[in-house]
């Protein structure tokens, strides 16, 4: 029987990360809707990964739109859910997987709670955050800001492409890069070496139409 803090087996990531960022979609209480509706266009539109995010919401509302959209998902059984931060919502909704940040549950005590079996993914921001997260039991480190962007209220510094290479030289893990990303930048950011780039707002609008767009240029 494998340990809980064993390294997972790496598996290959989809080009295009998405992220449905809660906040995205105003402050009325009744939001799950358009957020499933959100998501079901993505996933038309050839998304094969989601995190939600909710940064500005409670524990309830988190959990009641991640069980929406585990509902809606099983028309796109490929699909993998994450959730960002929170491991208990990960296990109480059924998603594939939890997305954590230099704050928030260490990957070893992710690891020790949920096991190898849901993916795992860490943010940083740093070479020497890239370096230790390169030890630890995660799926994916993901890098960034790489370009300025407006979806945090206090963002770390930009680190630009050469942060993108300085990460892929410093893992062989699969890595993920975040920050300002758009159509017209992603392919630059796989040609530094990044696997996937997580995108929030270059996919509003018109969803499905962006998420072809992104992954006909990703390739």
């Amino acid at each position: 029987m494998s340990s809980p803090l064993s390294a997972p087996i790496l598996q290959p990531l989809p080009r295009l990360y998405a992220i449905v960022d809660r906040a995205c979609f105003g402050a009325g209480p009744d939001v799950a809707a358009p957020i499933a509706a959100f998501a079901c266009k993505l996933m038309a539109g050839g998304v094969a990964l989601i995190q939600y995010r909710n940064k500005i919401g409670s524990a309830p509302e988190t959990l009641s739109h991640c069980r929406e959209l585990r509902r809606v998902c099983y028309a796109w059984p490929a699909v993998r859910l994450i959730v960002n931060d929170r491991v208990d919502l990960c296990l109480a909704a059924g998603f594939d997987g939890v997305h954590v940040g230099q704050e928030d549950l260490p990957p070893e005590a992710v690891r020790q709670v949920m096991g190898n079996r849901p993916w795992v993914g860490i943010s940083t921001h740093c070479p020497e955050q890239v370096r230790e997260a390169d030890r630890w039991p995660v799926d994916y480190v993901a890098i960034g800001p790489v370009f300025p962007t407006a979806s945090r209220a206090n963002p770390s510094p930009v680190i630009g492409l050469e942060g993108v290479r300085s990460a892929r030289r410093l893992t062989a893990k699969p890595l993920v890069a975040i920050g300002g990303i758009t159509r017209a930048n992603c392919r630059a950011i796989i040609d530094a070496g990044a696997d996937s780039v997580a995108v929030i707002a270059d996919l509003l609008g018109d969803p499905q139409q962006a998420a072809e767009e992104f992954l006909r240029i990703l390739g």
